[in-house]
């Protein structure tokens, strides 16, 4: 296989018939060893981490794909930690879609003259730009159409995918007795233009709480798919 890409919680190959694998890892993002999934560097390694986010990410995509929304998921090889999907057409150099459902993390550090910490928000949608060196930075709807990283129409799209798929993991965690506060996606083209979700959906990729407590995503993925 041809290596196209290490990244910080995944390494990408080339395979033969024009799908990508995706090798799964035991690092996730964070600061100084702690975990924060808006982070974009890489703060901790836990053993067995790489499988339980693709396990987690399996069982979200199954279900993302029957409720009839478009995704990249192919197939996946839980034992070997590495998920085939289909090749995407990144937006720019990447961007990142977050969705909040309550006030916590950057949106308090940025708005706490406005907010509260853990005040509910209504799927409020939020893009940035993948972009380490600049700390990826939020961008409004008309700076990414000006700036040719996708339309109007695109942006419309891309926020009510983003709402109806994060209902969707939000009330599978309500199942297990937990409370999603926010998540953070990833979308791009395929070769006929058509948006689709891409990446991962594991537990370093959003906050979870269970009797007001964080759960942590190795956690997470046992209570869910346990």
């Amino acid at each position: 296989m041809e290596l196209l890409y290490k990244g910080k919680t995944k390494d990408v190959y080339n395979l033969e018939d024009g799908n990508y694998l995706l090798k799964f890892k035991d690092d996730m993002t964070g600061t100084n060893g702690v975990f924060d999934p808006g982070a974009n560097t890489v703060g901790v390694t836990v053993d067995g981490a790489g499988v339980a986010g693709l396990k987690l990410t399996k069982f979200f995509f199954e279900k993302i794909n029957a409720a009839g929304y478009p995704t990249h998921f192919v197939s996946a090889a839980l034992e070997k930690a590495e998920m085939v999907v289909k090749p995407a057409k990144m937006f720019g150099n990447g961007v990142e879609v977050i969705c909040r459902f309550r006030a916590v993390g950057s949106f308090i550090r940025r708005y706490g003259q406005y907010a509260k910490d853990g005040e509910p928000l209504d799927a409020l949608v939020e893009i940035t730009l993948k972009d380490d060196e600049r700390g990826d930075p939020l961008i409004t709807k008309d700076a990414l159409a000006m700036l040719g990283i996708l339309t109007e129409e695109e942006y419309d799209i891309l926020k009510d995918l983003t709402q109806k798929i994060s209902g969707i993991i939000r009330d599978e965690l309500f199942k297990k007795g937990m409370e999603m506060y926010d998540i953070k996606l990833e979308f791009g083209r395929d070769d006929k233009g058509t948006i689709m979700l891409i990446d991962e959906i594991s537990g370093g990729n959003m906050r979870a709480y269970k009797d007001g407590k964080s759960v942590d995503p190795l956690e997470l993925e046992k209570l869910v798919t346990g």
